[in-house]
């Protein structure tokens, strides 16, 4: 029997904003740069065995997007891993600084990547322009499944009257 592990309501809960404690804070928005780069690094740090620190966070991110300590400071890494808690994606026990990733969380964090850099926008940007020119002479088993779930999509807005405007 094959298994789901992401909760059906996941992605509509994770933009909405949430409490920790008594510190309100806000939402994960996978739409974000900034956010799947915390989510990316995360993912990397998870099999820390002892876990991890806001500045090895905040290190790891410098190193998997270029970007320097005035572009992403370790307070704007305290915060990101802030809104993961609150979400349940990162732990942090007792009064320790160090954060952990439970196994649970890791699977969701990667499906949740998966799903947004190796499907939806593949799939959203092959419906937004239509192929032109000749198909390749050879076609990979993922070729054809994008290929055909990029067809489907068209229908699919076609029915439902919605407009994918061309590529300019």
């Amino acid at each position: 029997m094959d298994t789901g592990f992401l909760a059906d309501d996941i992605l509509d809960q994770l933009p909405t904003g949430t409490q920790l404690g008594a510190t309100r804070i806000g939402g994960v928005d996978l739409n974000n740069k900034r956010m799947r780069d915390a989510l990316s690094a995360v993912l990397a740090l998870a099999p820390a065995p002892h876990g991890f620190t806001v500045s090895e966070f905040a290190a790891k991110v410098h190193a998997m997007t270029g970007t320097s300590g005035i572009e992403y400071s370790v307070r704007q890494a305290a915060y990101d891993l802030r809104k993961l808690r609150g979400k349940r994606l990162v732990d942090k026990p007792g009064r320790t600084r160090r954060y952990h990733i439970p196994p649970q969380a890791a699977r969701t964090i990667a499906a949740m990547l998966t799903l947004r850099d190796q499907v939806i926008a593949p799939i959203l940007a092959a419906v937004r322009s239509p192929r032109m020119g000749r198909k390749p002479a050879h076609w990979t088993r993922v070729d054809r499944h994008y290929e055909q779930i990029r067809v489907d999509m068209q229908t699919l807005f076609n029915d439902l009257a919605i407009e994918t405007p061309l590529a300019a």
